[in-house]
């Protein structure tokens, strides 16, 4: 598991098509000494597994699925990264619980300062959520975006608005998307639980008053 807390971010080095699979390569010096091959990193929020692992760099392949239901397809050489390892148990929950599991992609459509001539600002983040992700959003609720773990200020329809404090605009890579830009959205795991469980609820009450008469 993650949780949203972005470490580090990394440069793809290489988008590399192979039969089966796409390999990406990604330097990323901080992180890559403490990696073995086989371990989890979430990449943009995409919980991946390393492979060809050096002191400053390592690669992971995409499959079909994760290249059909994620932003990473779009990854070319240069192009900024959030990665994070996974949370070792009993650690403090600092975000909230990431799988790293990418539920769709949510359109950028803007990111703007609150207080443009301040030297320092925080930002409004924009975005429009995909029909189907809606139901999962509720104000002050959590959600992922690119890995980060970010609180909803608001959702009007299928716009979510967010904040973004300082240190996440300079730390991780919102600040290297355009408007229209797609990006990976992992909602909070609870809330489909809860959205799961709620038919098997009404079934069991409406079964539960047909057989005593109600």
């Amino acid at each position: 598991m993650f949780t949203g807390l972005i470490e580090a971010t990394g440069k793809v080095l290489a988008v590399t098509p192979t039969p089966g699979a796409t390999r990406i390569t990604v330097a990323a010096p901080t992180l890559a000494p403490r990696l073995n091959t086989g371990d989890s990193i979430a990449v943009s929020g995409v919980c991946l597994t390393a492979l060809s692992i050096t002191d400053t760099e390592f690669s992971a392949d995409l499959a079909a699925e994760t290249i059909a239901r994620t932003t990473l397809s779009n990854l070319t050489p240069g192009s900024t990264v959030n990665l994070e390892l996974p949370t070792p148990a009993g650690s403090p929950l600092g975000g909230h619980v990431v799988q790293g599991h990418v539920d769709g992609t949510a359109t950028l459509l803007s990111l703007t300062p609150i207080t443009p001539d301040a030297p320092t600002t925080d930002w409004r983040l924009t975005l429009q959520l995909p029909p189907q992700l809606v139901q999962y959003v509720v104000p002050q609720g959590s959600i992922t975006v690119e890995g980060i773990s970010l609180t909803v200020a608001s959702i009007v329809g299928h716009e979510v608005q967010i904040a973004i404090i300082p240190h996440t605009y300079l730390a991780t890579s919102l600040r290297t998307y355009a408007p229209g830009t797609p990006l990976n959205i992992e909602v909070d795991v609870l809330s489909k639980y809860a959205e799961r469980a709620r038919p098997a609820h009404y079934e069991l009450t409406e079964s539960y008053l047909l057989a005593n008469g109600y």
